[in-house]
């Protein structure tokens, strides 16, 4: 009898052992287990470090994420309608309003704000010299001495540090060259962007004047902080291109950091970056759109891994570290949107 005692109650805890792992596994079990999916990329890298830390996080609640498609914009916006892709981090939007397909909300989605309003762009200059010559806009480099001081090479017209040919933004400063008839005064270099914000930077260090046009999010705005060693200026007027006419009311922002005026005529589109995405993925997959919608980033945080990359850091692997060290700095945050998403399924 005793023996049968024994053998009854080593069957009960053996019985129970191995029901355990199966219970525990069932309540850790992820949102996102048995879900492959395929994201895109941008081909310009100041939006790589967001899409690697939305893969971190779909990845942490269980999904299977294949390695991101590198596309130019139209070509994610027909692919993201078709399903063949499922999402990327690095809609501009309204800047991207052009590039979509006709039947594109029919078939995807925008979610969330990666940066509400992050997608800026204009001109800056030398904090220094805007207070000495009290610079408030482009008009300003009509003025004599305004343009002599930002003259280094004697041609008469102050140097903008511009956008080299083939880049949207060399089209929108040629026009505003025209449109506020600044030909005669500014004289924008088109070389390498990155080799002409090098040596600007090396001139503000060295006590130079600048004058250079930028986008943000981007490693410049990190190294030349705006409100501290340079300032957004204005355009003289809002004059849109017919390509701009759209979102007009975007030209103007408020709230600019580092600007010289508030509000301040950019004289370029003022984005949100967001999250875009096909409808059935996400119909199929609450989690993940919830933590698209709740998936956020400081300007400024983007800035610096930006700068990271521009110093070299610029690998796939240099990019995952960047995203890691940013999880281990915002657990809590991090965790919060976690806990979001795999609500969103309960």
């Amino acid at each position: 009898m005793k023996f049968l005692k024994k053998a009854i109650i080593g069957f009960a805890i053996g019985a129970a052992l191995a029901v355990a792992p199966v219970a525990a596994s069932a309540q850790t079990k992820q949102p996102g287990e048995g879900v492959t999916i395929q994201p895109a990329r941008a081909t310009w890298n100041t939006g790589f470090f967001q899409e690697a830390l939305v893969r971190r996080g779909l990845e942490a609640l269980g999904y299977t994420v294949k390695r991101p498609k590198d596309l130019q914009n139209p070509i994610f916006y027909k692919s993201v309608s078709l399903g063949d892709v499922d999402y990327w981090t690095n809609g501009w939007f309204p800047n991207h309003d052009s590039q979509l397909p006709k039947d594109f909300y029919d078939k995807a989605d925008k979610y969330g704000y990666v940066v509400k309003s992050g997608g800026l762009q204009g001109y800056l200059v030398s904090k220094k010299e805007v207070e000495r010559f009290n610079i408030k806009s482009l008009d300003d480099f009509k003025r004599e001495e305004v343009r002599k001081a930002f003259d280094a090479n004697g041609d008469g017209k102050a140097d903008l540090t511009a956008c080299p040919p083939g880049w949207g933004c060399e089209n929108v400063i040629d026009w505003h060259m025209k449109a506020y008839d600044l030909g005669d005064y500014i004289a924008p270099s088109k070389a390498s962007y990155e080799a002409g914000m090098g040596s600007a930077l090396g001139n503000y260090k060295s006590g130079q004047p600048i004058f250079f046009y930028t986008w943000a999010p981007n490693w410049t705005i990190f190294k030349l902080k705006p409100g501290q060693d340079v300032m957004w200026i204005n355009v003289p007027k809002i004059i849109p291109k017919d390509s701009q006419k759209s979102a007009v009311d975007r030209m103007t922002a408020t709230g600019i950091e580092g600007a010289v005026s508030d509000p301040i005529k950019l004289g370029f589109v003022v984005s949100d970056i967001r999250i875009v995405a096909n409808k059935k993925f996400m119909a199929k997959n609450p989690a993940a759109q919830k933590f698209f919608e709740v998936f956020t980033l400081p300007l400024s945080d983007i800035n610096q891994q930006n700068t990271l990359m521009n110093e070299g850091e610029k690998s796939q692997k240099a990019i995952e570290r960047h995203a890691d060290e940013w999880i281990s700095k915002n657990t809590e945050r991090w965790n919060d949107w976690l806990t979001q998403a795999r609500k969103a399924v309960q």
